[in-house]
């Protein structure tokens, strides 16, 4: 089984040993920041299972690091980094200014076209500003923590992939479980955003890669699937989209 998104911390490998032992044994271990950029491609070359996605978070485009990234040019070619990100738009929390978001975003929409690599997309309360990015982005494009169901139509039109977090587990996530109803075998992906957003079995404790099971099993309950024909499913779909070998 595959976590298609996590952050990991100093005790990253505890956290995949107990991934391992659930049967969760490659995790993509995305970067925020420039210097979380280097520290995800040191444990990702040396860790089997372990992938990089390397990107600056729109949070972070008031700083420094919006300025740098053509730095992230060259540690995308590490073969161990699979996608660019994550980078998007947050109008929630606007801890940055939307014009610089807008700004940053469209930087690594063109540099995951140069390198031809995935995007991995951040959208809260967003959804005009990053559908209209999107589309001048002709890239594989990966919706990560789902949670913008007015975003679904576009997605599946555009067939992005979709990908749920532990989130859609939860007792009132009515909407989020309709949207993964609605995407196509072929376009789900289940990741934990971990440490963050633990599902509902492990509600209230810090979220790991171990628990992308649950996530697995919720979806497969919304959609009335079998949990592991449909955790085969997400594998396949996270190697093609993530051209994971």
């Amino acid at each position: 089984m595959i976590d298609t998104h996590a952050h990991l911390a100093a005790d990253a490998d505890e956290v995949l040993e107990r991934a391992r032992a659930a049967t969760v044994d490659r995790v993509v271990a995305v970067a925020t920041t420039l210097a979380e950029a280097r520290q995800v491609l040191e444990l990702a070359a040396r860790l089997d299972g372990v992938y990089a996605c390397l990107g600056v978070h729109p949070h972070e485009a008031g700083g420094a690091d919006a300025d740098r990234i053509d730095e992230l040019r060259a540690l995308l070619d590490d073969p161990k980094a699979v996608a660019v990100g994550e980078t998007g738009l947050d109008y929630f929390r606007d801890y940055a200014p939307r014009d610089a978001q807008r700004r940053l975003f469209e930087r690594e929409l063109r540099l995951a076209a140069e390198v031809d690599k995935p995007v991995v997309v951040h959208t809260r309360a967003a959804d005009d500003d990053t559908a209209a990015a999107l589309r001048e982005h002709a890239g594989t494009v990966i919706l990560h923590c789902f949670s913008s169901p007015p975003l679904l139509d576009e997605a599946l039109e555009r067939r992005w992939y979709v990908s749920f977090a532990g989130n859609v587990s939860f007792p009132n996530a009515f909407d989020l479980r309709a949207a993964a109803r609605r995407v196509p075998a072929d376009r789900l992906l289940a990741e934990t955003d971990s440490p963050y957003l633990a599902p509902q079995p492990v509600r209230g404790r810090r979220n790991e890669p171990a628990n992308v099971v649950h996530v697995v099993d919720a979806l497969a309950a919304a959609r009335g699937e079998d949990a592991r024909e449909l955790a085969a499913q997400i594998e396949a779909n996270a190697s093609a989209a993530f051209g994971l070998t």
